[in-house]
């Protein structure tokens, strides 16, 4: 399937066998709105604050043939981060939480990736974020393949994954236990180079 994204963002090198010349590169295509860097988090155990990362970039490899070709890397800027309340925003990007003028990118760099099924599987890498490097585990499943109507030829996937905050160093110990935890979900396309 896919191996080497985040970001993640939502995502720098991994996996390099001999066997990725037989895998097709592809760049992620964030200039169509095709792909997405989002998370859910809960807001005081009463309901749930949504956001997203608008300003990303991304590259992977992919071989449906020998997915132990494919790679995946991202890089999400974090002061691009958007819940739809500017004061809200600017305080998860405060050195409260996020700290983005310290931090100002995630990473996320793909290590492994085992199939569960046709189509889908768990990936694993590298995250960073907030100063804190941690290996994390994705579900990941593939859209789809194919030639596009301008001759384009595109890979899409979607993934998710649960963080726990403290892991990156993010304290939310103030904060009741449902908001010590994000879900975060990546999808986009890729056209091929």
């Amino acid at each position: 399937m896919l191996k080497k994204t985040a970001l993640a963002a939502l995502t720098a090198a991994a996996l390099v066998p001999v066997s990725q010349a037989q895998a097709a590169d592809y760049m992620i295509d964030t200039e169509g709105q095709h792909a997405f860097v989002q998370f859910k988090i809960s807001h005081l155990g009463f309901s749930y604050i949504l956001g997203s990362f608008e300003e990303f970039s991304g590259e992977f490899s992919y071989d449906p043939e020998n997915l132990d070709a494919s790679s995946v890397s991202m890089e999400v800027e974090v002061d691009s981060l958007n819940t739809n309340h500017a004061e809200r925003d600017k305080h998860i990007l405060s050195e409260d939480f996020l700290n983005a003028g310290e931090y100002p990118t995630a990473t996320f760099t793909s290590t492994g990736f085992e199939s569960t099924g046709e189509g889908e599987g768990v990936l694993t890498g590298e995250l960073s974020l907030h100063g804190k490097t941690q290996e994390i585990e994705m579900n990941v499943e593939h859209i789809g393949g194919g030639e596009d109507p301008w001759g384009n030829y595109r890979q899409g996937f979607e993934g998710s994954t649960t963080l726990t905050l403290a892991d990156f160093d993010i304290d939310m110990s103030s904060m009741p236990e449902p908001m010590q935890t994000l879900e975060l979900y990546v999808t986009f396309e890729g056209i091929r180079q």
